[in-house]
């Protein structure tokens, strides 16, 4: 402990409440609170979302492992020195690379040195994709180059590339109502732009034309497919992401172009004119490789079998240095485990930190995870992911049973001075929560401020000046007073039932 987190628990045990009053923010030094009407999901109405942002019940007694929590993440945390480390020391680390088996070496060191239990890595085997040269142009009705990206999983084109016309596509549904006539022997370029929102619920809206849009063209007899990057920037920096093909459909050569490129190629569609366009991409599949899930933990002192997840993906695509996406995840789970070491009380149960493997391009650790602990997915008892860069968590939501509700709302209540609102809504949990939340584990989401997450998204921009460390250290904050409270609850979670995990 610090000097200054010492001064700062003294000062609190002097001018706060005793546990059992009411808690207000002023009793730590914590950053200023959302506001209320910026909180709110921007998916809901505004009653809506007076109603489901309500506080959580005002009378829940404060915990002084929390408060104490709190406040070494505000002074005491080095989540920030471990983004830098990981972006530094590893970089890029696409599953199968050689970046990924630096990262795996890297998180073992860095549990290991934070002083986590358990440590180990679990095998999987994982996707091999290599980008490859890549280049593209516009050949007619002027010549202009193109900022490219293959998509990830995408085949390469002929070695001397691919050239046709395009058939500009605003979403997969006018894809596949389009005339097949239209699009055979042409390369589609599928144009819609994503809405900057705060949720960045804007993503979900536009990311399946880059994960489905080669098999919907392909159908139509299409030679290719060409994106307008998935991001909310107007930088000349293309925008990768994971792709699929479909078995029962031609494979064809699939990449994304940047914001101001795609664009361009808008305005000339749009002026009437023929627009023929030449690209080559030399990524390439390779045999499975062997990565690892990364697992460390603090044992419980009283229920050490039942588990708290808390997690982040280790993998980064390969263009950027993966620093928001997702270092700043990685980190804050760490530290997180890190600061309840340094507490001087375990909690009732384990606290479980998981860096997952392939999340980018195949989800192959959330897969395997599951698969090596079946027989203790009923002992988890609730679980956690970040992975939404280093914004400020703002709301939170729980996936749980009607009866283990008001422990929620309690885990909620400890989160309201760190300016986190409680939306009664739903949580969905994070892509490696996917098996956990099919096998009824319960789930808690922190949503992040991200307004300028996609701006840098995937692309070469991923680096580590896009982290502030306040903003990350309030991320810590959160994620260790939601781990600490759960892990030290009285309450069992019970299981979710199958009609809330259909919702």
């Amino acid at each position: 402990m610090s000097a200054r987190t010492a001064l700062l628990l003294a000062t609190l045990s002097l001018t706060a409440c005793s546990a059992a009053e009411t808690p207000t923010p002023e009793r730590i030094s914590t950053p200023a609170a959302v506001p209320a009407a910026a909180a709110a999901p921007a998916t809901a109405s505004a009653a809506a979302a007076a109603t489901a942002s309500a506080p959580a019940t005002a009378s829940a007694p404060r915990d002084p492992n929390v408060d104490k929590l709190q406040i070494a993440a505000q002074v005491d945390s080095h989540a920030y020195d471990m983004v830098r480390s990981l972006v530094d020391e590893v970089g890029p680390r696409l599953a199968g690379s050689l970046g990924d088996k630096a990262a795996v070496a890297w998180a073992l060191r860095t549990m290991r040195e934070k002083g986590l239990e358990n440590v180990r890595a679990e095998k999987v085997m994982v996707p091999h994709w290599e980008r490859g040269a890549e280049s593209g142009r516009i050949v007619a009705p002027y010549a202009h180059t193109l900022a490219i990206a293959a998509l990830g999983g995408s085949i390469g084109t002929p070695a001397k590339g691919l050239e046709g016309e395009i058939v500009m596509v605003e979403s997969l549904d006018a894809m596949a109502a389009m005339d097949e006539a239209k699009v055979k022997g042409k390369i589609v370029f599928f144009s819609a732009p994503m809405t900057r929102t705060k949720d960045g619920s804007g993503y979900g809206k536009v990311a399946g034309m880059r994960y489905r849009g080669a098999i919907a063209a392909a159908r139509k007899g299409a030679i290719g497919m060409l994106l307008r990057s998935i991001g909310t920037d107007h930088d000349r920096l293309p925008h990768t992401g994971g792709m699929a093909y479909d078995k029962d459909v031609p494979k064809i050569p699939a990449a994304a172009i940047s914001v101001p490129d795609a664009e361009l190629i808008a305005r000339l569609v749009g002026q009437g004119k023929p627009v023929r366009v030449s690209f080559s991409l030399g990524a390439k599949l390779l045999p499975d490789a062997e990565s690892a899930n990364v697992i460390g933990e603090v044992k419980g002192r009283e229920k050490p079998d039942e588990i708290v997840l808390i997690g982040a993906h280790l993998d980064a695509w390969d263009l950027g240095q993966g620093a928001i996406d997702d270092g700043a995840g990685c980190a804050a789970v760490l530290e997180a485990a890190k600061l309840v070491l340094g507490l001087g009380a375990r909690p009732r149960r384990t606290i479980r930190v998981v860096l997952f493997a392939n999340e980018e391009n195949g989800l192959r650790g959330a897969v395997a995870y599951a698969k090596d602990h079946a027989a203790e997915l009923d002992k988890h008892q609730l679980a956690l992911e970040i992975d939404l860069g280093a914004g400020r968590a703002h709301t939170t939501r729980f996936l749980v049973a009607e009866t283990s509700r008001p422990v929620a709302e309690r885990i909620a209540s400890l989160l309201s001075p760190l300016g986190i609102q409680y939306d009664k809504g739903l949580a969905h949990g994070g892509a490696d929560l996917i098996p956990l939340h099919a096998a009824a584990v319960p789930i808690v989401d922190l949503h992040q401020d991200a307004t300028n997450y996609f701006d840098v998204h995937h692309t070469a921009n991923d680096t580590l000046d896009k982290v502030t460390k306040e903003d990350l250290d309030q991320v810590v904050g959160a994620v260790v007073t939601v781990a600490w409270a759960a892990a030290d609850a009285e309450e069992t979670f019970a299981r979710v039932p199958e009609e809330l995990r259909k919702r």
